[in-house]
C-alpha cells in the first residue's frame, strides 16, 4: 500500500492528529495483513518531528524494529530524512536503510 503524504497533508506535513488517524486506519491494518507500506513524501517540503512520531512510532513500538523491513519512506528530501531518522533512532537503534522502495 502506498500513502501519498502530499495528497493528504500538503507541502508541510504537520497535522499529528490526522497522522495518527492514518496510522490507525491505514498503516496498522496493512501491517497486520503483512503488506508493505510505502510512505511517499514526494513533493512534501517539510514536516515536524511530532508528525513523524504520530505516523510511525506506535507501529515500531508494537511490532519491533523488524517492521521497518515492511515500511518504506519514498521521495524524502534531506530534512525529512533527518527527521525520520531522529524518530526511528528514538524508538530503537541499528535498523539500516529505511528511505526508499522504488
Amino acid at each position: 500500500m502506498e500513502i501519498k503524504i502530499l495528497d493528504i497533508f500538503g507541502k508541510f506535513a504537520e497535522d499529528k492528529d490526522l497522522a495518527r488517524e492514518i496510522r490507525i486506519n491505514k498503516i496498522a491494518p496493512a501491517i497486520k495483513n503483512k503488506e508493505d507500506v510505502i510512505l511517499n513524501f514526494s513533493g512534501v517540503e517539510s514536516t515536524t518531528q511530532s508528525f513523524i512520531h504520530s505516523l510511525i512510532s506506535q507501529v515500531i513500538r508494537n511490532n519491533g524494529e523488524k517492521i521497518l523491513e515492511k515500511v518504506y519512506f519514498k521521495g524524502c528530501n534531506s530534512s525529512i530524512k533527518k527527521i525520520i531518522s531522529i524518530v526511528v533512532e528514538y524508538m530503537q537503534t541499528g535498523t539500516g536503510t529505511i528511505y526508499s522502495k522504488e
